[in-house]
């Protein structure tokens, strides 16, 4: 469908599970050369198969990040696409959030977003080369939930970041934009349903009731939901769209 992203350089953080392996697979299938990261793998950067190859990665360390960048760089290429889907979450109410929880989710979720899109922004400007930066932010980067409160500001960091990159490189060529997917069945999400339910007396089974109740489409996304957006987001299609925070959460957020 997108034959202008064949043989393109494609980073993924979070390529493990979840929102971000569905994006890995989404972009091996259009033909790109994609480099899965994640802090799960713990190995050096290495091919698993045609066009594909993990690393380990934890995406809060900065030189860890810039030495992955520049093997990817001597073994693949120049990193075209970057998406940033690596991201961690805790459930607690705003007064019992600790400061640990806080680092966490704000090192992983915005920091670790931002050290990335930067490196690789930077690889892009001094090549002279187009590119695409690819955020995974959150509905809840437009919204406040309970029991997330740290999770809900990194977010919203994200959501900062993306308009003043995409503010910054839009003279290079590079267009800068975030996903901001609503409630997508991942193990991340089945997780958050046991642990918010504890924390609301209710069952995971009784959340995920309530989730589906709030969707007008009435049904909950699927990872395929997000990574046909992040597809359209690296084609030429979305050539004049940057500093964007598009929706996928089924008409649960709307602004």
């Amino acid at each position: 469908m997108f034959d202008e992203l064949r043989g393109t350089v494609v980073f993924v953080t979070g390529g493990a599970s979840g929102i971000g392996a569905g994006i890995v697979r989404a972009f091996l299938a259009e033909g790109a050369m994609v480099v899965s990261a994640d802090v799960s793998f713990d190995t050096p950067l290495q091919s698993t198969g045609k066009n594909a190859w993990t690393v380990g990665l934890d995406v809060s360390d900065e030189k860890t990040v810039e030495r992955v960048l520049d093997a990817i760089a001597d073994t693949v290429g120049i990193v075209d696409t970057v998406v940033t889907a690596a991201g961690t979450s805790t459930m607690a109410h705003a007064v019992a959030t600790t400061g640990d929880e806080w680092d966490r989710n704000l090192d992983v979720n915005a920091k670790g977003s931002f050290i990335v899109a930067r490196e690789v922004a930077r690889r892009l400007v001094d090549a002279g080369r187009r590119g695409r930066v690819i955020f995974v932010s959150s509905q809840a980067g437009k919204n406040g939930y309970r029991g997330m409160t740290a999770y809900v500001a990194s977010k919203h960091a994200v959501l900062g970041v993306t308009k003043t990159m995409a503010v910054e490189l839009a003279a290079n060529g590079i267009t800068v934009n975030a996903i901001c997917p609503g409630i997508i069945e991942t193990p991340m999400k089945h997780r958050e349903r046991i642990e918010g339910g504890a924390i609301r007396g209710m069952t995971a089974e009784q959340v995920a009731e309530e989730d589906r109740s709030q969707v007008p489409l009435g049904r909950t996304g699927t990872v395929e939901d997000v990574a046909g957006v992040a597809l359209f987001l690296a084609s030429d299609l979305a050539g004049y769209m940057t500093g964007q925070g598009l929706n996928v959460t089924g008409g649960m957020t709307m602004h």
